[in-house]
């Protein structure tokens, strides 16, 4: 039994590392100019439908499991945490690429709050990952497939607000290292932590879904085409179809 935590551990700390990569990818892809933008709102269509499956096929009953109804009042002060954030420290934020480079050289605290609200949002990425292999293997690796999913949206928007800002584009791969960074260290804490996986599940479950609703989907919605639409419903179905064939 202590081995087999002890590799769900070590798979939680090396695919943290993937995770945080990933941030890596999305503020490579800002700083080179010649990709379609649209290949960005994919992964984000794609990462609302699975994110938001997980959370409540996966993340919210296992919390349920661990918990009891309590865990309930831990989803819902994961939700609005990051509400409370958002709203508070980041109001302008969205996923995507910042466009407006006049505007933004002039509001440098746009660049210091949007930075601030996507550690939070990363942070817990980290928790969701180490939290779900604390429970099994399985959890684990649907949550961090839905965690990377929408790393390369993040990486892309930390790194895109800098260049907006006039900052270097070597300060903006170094954003979005910092977002990995952040990554790591949920995935760290969580591990020493491992006494409070009946609050850190849940708490990273309401954080997932209201990334997915209101991050993700209002930027799908933005661009109101049917493959996008198509994709969204396909994140859903693919953990369907993972969970009919490898989960028993």
């Amino acid at each position: 039994m202590e081995h087999d935590l002890a590799m769900r551990t070590a798979m939680a700390a090396g695919l943290g590392l993937v995770a945080a990569a990933g941030n890596l990818i999305g503020g490579y892809f800002v700083v080179r100019k010649d990709w379609p933008r649209q290949f960005l709102q994919y992964f984000i269509a794609l990462g609302a439908g699975y994110m938001l499956a997980v959370a409540f096929l996966e993340i919210i009953p296992e919390s349920i499991t661990l918990g009891g109804r309590d865990a309930l009042f831990f989803v819902l002060a994961g939700f609005f945490l990051v509400h409370l954030f958002e709203h508070t420290l980041a109001p302008h934020f969205h996923f995507g690429e910042e466009t407006h480079t006049e505007e933004m050289a002039h509001h440098h605290r746009a660049q210091s709050s949007v930075m601030l609200g996507l550690i939070i949002h990363t942070f817990f990425d980290g928790v969701a990952i180490a939290s779900g292999f604390l429970v099994s293997a399985w959890l684990g690796t649907v949550i961090f497939i839905a965690v990377f999913l929408h790393k390369l949206p993040e990486g892309f928007t930390v790194a895109s607000v800098y260049l907006a800002c006039g900052k270097s584009r070597k300060r903006a791969i170094q954003a979005a290292a910092a977002l990995g960074g952040a990554t790591l260290v949920g995935v760290l804490l969580t591990g020493l932590l491992q006494s409070q996986l009946q609050y850190a599940l849940p708490l990273s479950g309401g954080v997932t879904v209201y990334v997915a609703a209101t991050d993700l989907l209002p930027e799908v919605n933005r661009e109101p085409n049917w493959r996008m639409a198509v994709l969204v419903f396909f994140g859903v179905a693919s953990v369907l179809i993972m969970q009919h064939l490898f989960h028993v």
